[in-house]
């Protein structure tokens, strides 16, 4: 039986929980990437762990797709696959290129500015971040292959990495649905130990974001979205999930794993009980957790997300203009 707290359409305490991811990398990159002097580190850890946010969105993404499309390429067993593909890249794209475009005028206008400064303008270079290459990359969302590269738009990575999921999931998910629960039990094992290798390859530093190394981060934890959903909709646990305590308790262990700075891997596997006890919530939590700025919040965690990147990008630009970036 399906829980009550979803609908059709949207699953309400993940709508608040993604933008709360979104804020969360959107203050890590803001506050220990571009203002380190603040040293939020001596005090805890949590805002330097904010790259695990992506994390979150990868399994949020897989539970989401799960939720939307299960019917279609499970129960109606039709062709939908370029029905599915056209929806991700109407929901994806449109916002990724205006962004792109934003990050070429303003490349273009600096170096408009500097001719008329200096007299001198440096063309846009062919490779390498934020080159004509890497533009052609970006506009076939190629770019998370190699986005220390490829890169204009640096958080976009995360979307072109998934894409690749998407290609995949139709494919796998009618599969995965089908198989008996001892199957995706041991498929769920399958992917910890995913996790765990890309743990012990990384050195536990889950902040991977350049190269073929972050399909091992992504595709595991988009797999594990899917079943996360195939166990919320068989209902596994639903009478421990929905009480107020076990979400509670989930994020407080979730939160104090983060504050001390533990292992990537141990806050990465809180994520799916956490997820799980959101959405099977039906108490205070969750009429707290969806109220009215918190739904906003997720409902613009894509904009924000894409977005910030280019806020920071223009902000240096101008305070190099304006030779206020110190020696």
């Amino acid at each position: 039986m399906e829980s009550h707290t979803s609908t059709n359409n949207q699953l309400h305490s993940l709508t608040p929980m993604r933008g709360i991811a979104a804020l969360w990398v959107v203050l890590y990159h803001y506050a220990v990437w571009y203002f380190p002097a603040i040293e939020p580190g001596r005090y805890s850890h949590l805002l330097d762990k904010g790259y695990l946010a992506v994390d979150m969105f990868f399994m949020l993404s897989g539970f989401v797709m799960t939720h939307v499309y299960w019917r279609a390429f499970v129960k109606e067993g039709g062709n939908h696959y370029w029905a599915f593909l056209s929806a991700r890249i109407a929901r994806l794209y449109p916002l990724h290129l205006f962004v792109l475009v934003l990050f070429l005028a303003i490349a273009v206008a600096f170096r408009g500015f500097q001719y008329v400064a200096t007299g001198r303008f440096d063309a846009i270079p062919m490779e390498g971040a934020r080159s004509l290459s890497a533009l052609l990359a970006n506009l076939f969302m190629l770019q998370g292959l190699k986005a220390s590269e490829l890169s204009w738009n640096y958080p976009a990575w995360s979307i072109s990495v998934e894409f690749i999921a998407y290609l995949a999931f139709p494919f796998m998910l009618p599969s995965i649905w089908r198989a008996s629960t001892p199957v995706k039990v041991a498929l769920a094992g399958v992917v910890v130990a995913a996790l765990s290798l890309f743990s012990w390859l990384t050195g536990n530093n889950f902040d991977q974001w350049d190269g073929p190394q972050t399909l091992l981060r992504c595709l595991p934890e988009f797999l594990l979205g899917t079943l996360l959903y195939a166990a919320f909709k068989s209902d596994v646990g639903a009478a421990f999930l929905r009480r107020d305590a076990t979400v509670v308790t989930t994020t407080v262990v979730a939160l104090a794993l983060l504050h001390l700075g533990a292992a990537d891997l141990f806050a990465i596997l809180c994520f799916p009980v956490l997820i799980l006890a959101a959405v099977s919530n039906d108490g205070y939590v969750a009429k707290l957790v969806n109220i009215a700025p918190l739904v906003w919040l997720g409902e613009v965690s894509y904009s924000l997300y894409l977005i910030h990147g280019f806020v920071e990008y223009t902000t240096t630009k101008f305070i190099d203009a304006a030779g206020l970036g110190g020696p």
